[in-house]
């Protein structure tokens, strides 16, 4: 009798793999081992991206509120500092909408910052 050799398993393993290479140019779409490869890749990229996607937001946000600060003459550093020293647990993201939004609430945070900023506290002493 001879030796199975995969059979339907083989087929199936090479049609899902194609089917997750739909859309993709040329032989990367239509050749097992081409797909492989470019779907390897794009998984790679894809990891990356989502990392390097959530640093820019990060520097979109800290250049928003950086400007906001600056409009208001005070430093974004002793706005981080003194909001952390003030126990106002608010990120990054939300800051940055506050400045855009709701600019009042905005003086309101920074006029808490300058009160509990570091440098503040070394002029006193």
């Amino acid at each position: 009798m001879p030796r199975a050799r995969k059979g339907a398993a083989r087929t199936q393993a090479r049609r899902k793999l194609l089917r997750e290479a739909r859309g993709y140019f040329g032989t990367k779409s239509r050749l097992k081992q081409q797909a492989k490869v470019a779907l390897m890749r794009a998984g790679r990229n894809a990891w990356r991206h989502r990392r390097l996607r959530r640093r820019n937001y990060r520097q979109l946000w800290i250049t928003r509120i950086t400007a906001a600060c600056r409009m208001r003459g005070f430093k974004y550093s002793l706005l981080i500092n003194g909001l952390q020293r003030a126990n106002c647990l608010l990120n990054r993201k939300m800051l940055s909408e506050i400045a855009i939004h709701d600019p009042a609430t905005f003086d309101v945070l920074v006029e808490t910052a300058r009160k509990h900023s570091s440098v503040q506290h070394a002029k006193a002493a």
